[in-house]
């Protein structure tokens, strides 16, 4: 009795082994970093690492290392918070606007143990440090955008059924009136215009005289374009940030025309910045090589003609008419070309690329121009009120020489920086979003503020667990420290799992970790207690053993799954924070299974079981 085949206890070996390696990497903690990248193209190069090499010695802060990574960003690093806060402060005056210096943690897990996969939890926004950005989505522009359309379409389908209109306009509140010159007229286009337009509201009314139509988008046709912009806006705000790297951001739709995004652990938040509120696109233009740059400089720009300027402030004259816009292109990647020199390679679709294919080779040996277009917002105070007003840039970024007519797939060279062709790739890859999405807020939580966050979380742990170690031990003797180390191993079980699966630990994540800890323990009491009456009943120790664990099983049992079904709920409809707390809970209520039961039952069987035990000690008088 009370006897465990050898495989169970090779098995817990296997999981104890699996738990102390993967959970290994959350104890060497992370190095608090500054990472210096150029901001509009400017490289780091050697001359910028000696720069931040004697301002940081002529300032008598020191720093661990100064290195660049794989990435080409120059990483500084520091052996505390206060010297990489001093730090930023005087590497940011010295290399100017030209750079940006960012504060970030890079993670000190030794080679091996990243070779076998073993990496630390990730961290949320409140541990870790990060940005927080409240993005406002202009969705009143595209319904508006549509309303243009609409005028188009409207007018497209009168000439098609020969129902001649005496104009169309657009009213103050948003509609659409078409003036006809008869009320015959009036009728059959409202019956026609009713059958191929059944998302819009059209009325007849007369006034003035004159008979007309007013032709609204119905609310269920608003709600349905609104829902599509902001759904399509957040998918394109995944790709970019999918395509920058960043661990577990928390991307959400607030209200109506709101977006959240958080992103912890951020590694360059300029760039950020710029993806987050970039709705950048291309086109291409052929040169106007007739005319007289100077000319359009001083005012005189020839019909036909817009006067653009490169990235280094050259002028130059482009034809107005594009050859190929921006929607055209379905893919782009970052590269290099023959030279060695960066470039974006992009793939086109659409019926826009037949007719560029044949402009190219019409006009072979001439150049053309790849203009980059990207729609900011930025804030005015008007009475009191901070209003957004919207300004197009527009830039050359390349103007080559067309050698061969070009197909479906061609590359643009000739780019400032790696940087550039990496961002611009990220842009035109993920999509232009449909919408102008700008920052209204933006907080940022320093890394010092989640050291701290994480000292504390580390602190209620250690309370908790000490707490439970002392009465267990107190309370039950030599089977509660048996008790304390199942739960010693549950905390590791839970940290290693959440290390492997990638969950991101919040603050009320490691609540969940405390709560989970009592849960655990729990069972053990239900186990002892259960071992504490059958002895009093007068069983034999062996006995009270195997009843104790044999009939408190279902109880334990079923109090878990209960909780697991309300943390699954939690999981499922919460967010945010809420979430973080819902996994916690669940892979703590799993770990605790094995922990609590087979675990405690295997060192149980070890000390007492397959022998004749007179005392058992479990506190009992």
């Amino acid at each position: 009795m009370n006897r465990y085949p050898l495989w169970k206890y090779l098995l817990l070996i296997v999981f104890v082994l699996f738990g102390l390696i993967y959970a290994l990497p959350n104890f060497f903690g992370e190095a608090p970093a500054l990472q210096i990248t150029g901001s509009e193209g400017t490289p780091v190069t050697a001359s910028t690492i000696s720069e931040v090499r004697e301002s940081l010695q002529q300032t008598h802060i020191p720093f661990v290392s100064i290195a660049k990574n794989t990435n080409g960003l120059l990483v500084v690093r520091f052996a505390s918070v206060p010297e990489q806060l001093k730090a930023k402060v005087v590497v940011q005056s010295q290399l100017g606007n030209g750079y940006v210096v960012a504060q970030n943690l890079l993670g000190l897990t030794p080679k091996w143990l990243g070779a076998i996969g073993a990496q630390p939890m990730k961290l949320g926004l409140d541990l870790r440090g990060g940005m927080h950005f409240l993005l406002q989505v202009d969705v009143d522009s595209v319904i508006q955008k549509q309303q243009k359309e609409n005028i188009r379409n409207f007018a497209k389908t009168l000439r098609k059924a020969n129902l001649r209109y005496a104009g169309i306009t657009v009213d103050k509140a948003g509609s659409l009136l078409i003036k006809f010159r008869s009320e015959t007229v009036r009728n059959t286009a409202q019956s026609t215009l009713q059958r191929d337009y059944p998302n819009y509201a059209i009325t007849a009314l007369t006034q003035d005289g004159g008979s007309y139509l007013r032709v609204l988008m119905s609310p269920v046709a608003v709600a349905q374009l609104r829902n599509y912009t902001m759904s399509q806006t957040l998918t394109v705000l995944r790709n970019r940030i999918d395509a920058l790297g960043v661990a577990e951001p928390h991307i959400s739709q607030q209200g109506l025309d709101r977006a959240v995004v958080e992103l912890p652990g951020i590694q360059d938040m300029a760039l950020a910045k710029q993806m987050l509120g970039g709705n950048a696109t291309l086109e291409f233009h052929l040169v106007d090589s007739q005319h007289d740059v100077q000319s359009a400089v001083a005012g005189m720009v020839p019909a036909g003609s817009t006067l653009y300027y490169m990235t280094d402030g050259e002028p130059i004259l482009l034809k107005t008419q594009a050859v190929l816009t921006g929607k055209a292109i379905s893919f782009a990647s970052a590269g290099f070309d023959q030279s060695g020199q960066p470039s974006v390679n992009l793939r086109l679709s659409g019926s826009e690329v037949s007719n560029f294919s044949r402009v190219t080779a019409d006009n072979v040996g001439q150049r053309l121009a790849i203009v980059y277009i990207d729609i900011k917002k930025t804030p005015h105070t008007v009475k009191g009120k901070t209003v957004y007003v919207a300004h197009t840039v527009r830039r050359v970024i390349s103007a080559p020489v067309i050698q061969s007519a070009l197909g479906n797939s061609f590359q643009i060279n000739h780019i400032s920086s790696t940087q550039e062709s990496q961002k611009l790739a990220i842009l035109l890859k993920s999509g232009a979003s449909p919408a102008v999405t700008y920052p209204i807020q933006e907080r940022t939580v320093g890394p010092s503020l989640g050291a701290t966050n994480i000292q504390h979380g580390i602190i209620s742990v250690l309370a908790g667990f000490v707490l439970i170690v002392l009465f267990m031990a107190f309370y039950y003797r030599l089977m509660g420290l048996i008790a304390d180390l199942a739960l010693l191993m549950n905390v590791i079980f839970i940290v290693a799992i959440m290390s492997v699966i990638g969950v991101t630990l919040t603050l009320p994540g490691i609540a969940g970790i405390v709560l989970t800890m009592g849960m655990a323990v729990d069972a053990n009491v239900l186990i002892f207690e259960r071992i504490r009456e059958e002895l009093h009943n007068g069983s034999t120790i062996q006995a009270a053993i195997h009843s104790g664990y044999a009939r408190a099983f279902a109880t334990i049992v079923d109090a878990n799954v209960t909780t697991l079904i309300v943390a699954v709920a939690l999981f499922a409809l919460g967010s945010g924070s809420v979430q973080g707390f819902a996994v916690t809970l669940i892979v703590g209520l799993l770990t605790s299974m094995v922990t609590a039961i087979m675990g405690t039952r295997a060192i149980v069987n070890l000390i007492y079981g397959n022998r004749s035990v007179k005392k058992l000690s479990i506190g009992m008088k």
